[in-house]
């Protein structure tokens, strides 16, 4: 198992500037943040140009990385495949099979996505809208030998209301999406607000968990007494605010990651653990946020063990 972390939570840094810290303070990986520029909201970066880039751009990238004993766990361009704007989910899919070309030049061989909704449309009808238009962009990733992952988050604020704006947020939609040809990138911190246990969801189907990100939530039980599980509905100014939880650096929410990781090794997981930095805390400039990932390096480093081929690696 390696640890990395996802460099959206940078979006003013280049690439080259993350890789040195990261390798400097002892990740492994690199989830590599791949929206177009300019980017349209917080959460996003664009670190990869991925319509511009060649083979000898790729290797390049490659050889910088592993000059620093580090490696591309992903690329990441999560958006909402199933937009209810019939061109801006055109637009959508044509960047995400330029994401996956990308991914195929770097030789990373994972792309992370939404399946998204229509929030306009029923649960069911979203379903049957994305068996028509998601498969040609999974047959068309696994072509390039690519596998393309769905994170489970609910993207409440993507929902005029506040209910979940991407189909795979629950295991209810697990097996559905993985007989579609997705896998999981497997985030312990949405399962929790929604009353999930996130160990026992690692046991289901865990070979379809081919990427992990590492992101703690902290609850106020007494906020969620006034609204519910789908927080705030009267006045909720900022869409992503439910008004009772918030997401945090692992270590300092009410997650339990001695059982994540040791569930992930029972299962056989030997993939990258990717810290993705949402916390508001630790936020606000450049130092405050490395501050957030270094927290976070110290809660997931003693339980991330490298393997003996990296430990190999690693004595060359």
């Amino acid at each position: 198992m390696k640890l990395g972390f996802l460099t959206a939570c940078l979006p003013d840094q280049a690439l080259g500037w993350i890789s040195d810290w990261a390798s400097a303070n002892g990740f492994e990986a690199l989830e590599v943040a791949a929206w177009p520029a300019p980017v349209s909201r917080p959460g996003e970066a664009s670190h990869i140009d991925v319509a511009s880039l060649t083979a000898a751009g790729a290797e390049a990238v490659r050889q910088d990385l592993a000059a620093k004993r580090l490696e591309v766990s992903a690329l990441a361009y999560y958006e909402n495949n199933l937009h209810p704007d019939e061109h801006a989910r055109k637009e959508i899919h044509a960047h995400l099979r330029r994401t996956v070309d990308a991914a195929r030049l770097l030789g990373c061989g994972l792309v992370g996505t939404f399946i998204g909704r229509d929030p306009g449309r029923t649960v069911a009808d979203n379903l049957k809208l994305a068996e028509m238009e998601l498969p040609p962009l999974i047959d068309y990733a696994a072509e390039r030998g690519v596998r393309l992952m769905v994170e489970n988050c609910p993207m409440e604020g993507w929902h005029p209301d506040g209910y979940p704006g991407n189909l795979g947020y629950s295991p209810e939609f697990w097996d559905w999406m993985y007989d579609l040809g997705f896998y999981l990138n497997y985030d312990p911190s949405h399962l929790v607000w929604l009353g999930i246990d996130p160990v026992a969801a690692i046991r289901m189907r865990p070979e379809r968990i081919v990427h992990v990100q590492a992101k703690d939530v902290e609850i106020d039980a007494a906020a969620r007494n006034q609204t519910g599980i789908f927080g705030l509905a009267i006045h909720r100014p900022d869409p992503w605010d439910t008004g009772w939880y918030r997401y945090r650096i692992p270590g300092l929410g009410s997650i339990e990651w001695t059982k994540i990781i040791d569930t992930l090794y029972q299962v056989g997981f030997d993939g990258v653990v990717s810290v993705e930095h949402e916390d508001p805390v630790w936020a606000g400039d450049t130092s405050r946020l490395l501050d957030g990932l270094l927290i976070a390096h110290s809660t997931l480093r003693p339980f991330i063990r490298p393997s003996s081929s990296d430990i190999a690696e690693l004595a060359r």
